[in-house]
């Protein structure tokens, strides 16, 4: 198999041609090098290129297939995983893309790659993102803007910007993204992918010196995937309690089954704009359409309002605040070894600015942040009380253009509202508020651009978005849109 029958070949069926033997390893690694070399120069996606560790592993996975040993469910595909708050002994870890730490090494695996790499897979480099993720747009000082494979002049989103990129153009059939305000779903949303934020703890979180430390707002890592099996497939080798992690969950998803559920009788909420955030038209009309697709499948679909009254720029200054405590820990751990990045013209102005906004916060400052937190959980329990399923816009704009100096913003206003450029377009980051499982889904395109729809799960129920998510695929499937990125000009 050459590298251009190799590209966009799902991680199941990679999975599947390796245990039969009819693709090697060592084979499926060399094609996703090659379409390395040959597509990530017009992408700026891959930042670190692993080969070396993932030919070896590769020789290994074909030798243990000869043996006759048994294979996981992953065994021999290859991956990439995300370059921010993500580790692999002997692997540079940039936190985004960070001028200082441009040969920093952290020797500890994060728990996304050492439960993929358990479950066979390989992985091959890491991808691009922004300064400590603090944006829904990649692009930093270091490593500088990734391109959208639909449109290579525009932004893929972020955080996980260069694990979408790369997933969408085909080179890898799965990435890893991690979600502190939508930075898994974002990503999927722009570069037409699948993209899964389990339920808070149903894959485990390891932080330290503070192990409680993701939960302001709640932190997921999980799978970008151009197929709900593939995304299925990799939740089902995440998920699973891990002492490490306080908030880790014991009970176990059937993932895989749920592929298979009917969701006949399912009721679905559909919000247009989580009753406060203005969209556009363009994707308005695009999700609004594609909403109907579960009604093909049997489920019913109701247009509700949550009941919020809340000001849009108020609730994504919300986020800047709440994620900022966990950024300033890193900061000031950062110090304590010598580097005081605050010192440096390393990070971007508007990070700078939250951090110094954000600093001198009191006790009563983050209780009153938690109230409007809980406002937006109380809406949607009170949602899920009548329905099933809850879906809203993904994102509210298309994909921004990117900027040539390494700090490329969102949009700062929709239809004329003014909105915060750094995370005020996403509609994502309320189930991080909440720990709702959460998926965005291709709703179709706009001017040729990818457009997201979100599903959202009642409290831990991830197989219900699931099963949502794959009836959506059989009745409207996406496959097609990829001939944009696979026919784009290199």
């Amino acid at each position: 198999m050459n590298a251009q029958e190799f590209a966009y070949r799902d991680a199941t069926e990679i999975a599947a041609l390796v245990r039969s033997g009819e693709l090697s390893p060592v084979e499926a690694v060399e094609c996703a090098i090659e379409l390395i070399e040959e597509r990530n120069p017009s992408l700026n996606a891959v930042i670190f290129k692993g080969y070396e560790d993932a030919r070896a592993r590769a020789a290994e996975a074909e030798a243990a297939v000869k043996r006759g040993d048994e294979l996981g469910p992953l065994h021999g595909v290859p991956t990439l995983m995300k370059d921010l708050f993500d580790y692999k002994p002997g692997w540079k870890s940039t936190f985004g893309g960070i001028r200082s730490l441009a040969d920093n090494v952290i020797d500890a695996h994060c728990p996304w790659a050492e439960r993929v790499e358990a479950a066979g897979g390989i992985i091959v480099g890491k991808t691009n993102s922004p300064v400590m993720g603090y944006r829904g747009i990649t692009d930093n000082p270091l490593f500088g803007a990734t391109c959208n494979p639909f449109d290579t002049a525009r932004n893929p989103g972020g955080s996980s910007g260069g694990s979408a990129a790369c997933v969408a153009d085909g080179i890898v059939p799965f990435a890893e993204g991690t979600d502190g305000g939508g930075s898994i779903r974002i990503p999927a949303a722009w570069t037409g992918t699948y993209g899964y934020k389990g339920s808070f703890g149903r894959v485990p979180l390891v932080l330290r010196p503070n192990a409680f430390a993701g939960t302001q707002p709640t932190i997921a890592e999980g799978p970008i995937s151009r197929t709900v099996a593939d995304s299925a497939l990799v939740m089902q080798v995440l998920q699973g309690y891990d002492p490490r992690d306080p908030y880790s969950l014991r009970d176990e998803v059937d993932f895989i089954g749920a592929l298979q559920r009917p969701i006949e009788g399912m009721r679905i909420a559909y919000s247009p704009a989580f009753d406060f955030y203005p969209i556009d038209p363009l994707v308005a009309t695009t999700v609004g359409e594609a909403v109907r697709a579960f009604e093909q499948a049997g489920a019913t679909v109701e247009e509700v309002e949550l009941g919020l009254d809340i000001d849009q720029l108020e609730f994504a200054h919300l986020w800047c605040r709440m994620i900022m405590p966990l950024n300033i820990a890193g900061l000031e751990g950062l110090k304590g070894f010598g580097l005081d990045l605050m010192a440096t013209d390393d990070l971007p102005p508007v990070y700078k600015s939250w951090v110094e906004r954000t600093r001198g916060a009191t006790l009563a400052d983050l209780e009153r942040d938690d109230v409007m937190r809980s406002q937006v959980f109380d809406a949607m329990q009170a949602v899920f009380a009548t329905h099933d399923l809850l879906v809203t816009p993904t994102l509210s704009t298309l994909p921004p253009l990117n900027a040539d100096n390494g700090d490329t913003m969102g949009p700062s206003e929709v239809n004329g509202v003014e909105i915060d450029p750094s995370i005020g377009f996403c509609l994502t980051f309320a189930t991080n508020f909440t720990g709702h499982p959460s998926a965005s889904i291709p709703a179709g395109l706009a001017d040729g651009l990818p457009v997201g729809m979100q599903l959202i799960g009642p409290m831990q129920d991830d197989a219900a978005v699931i099963a949502a998510s794959a009836a959506y695929e059989r009745v409207r499937p996406w496959v097609d849109d990829y001939r944009i990125p696979r026919e784009r000009p290199l």
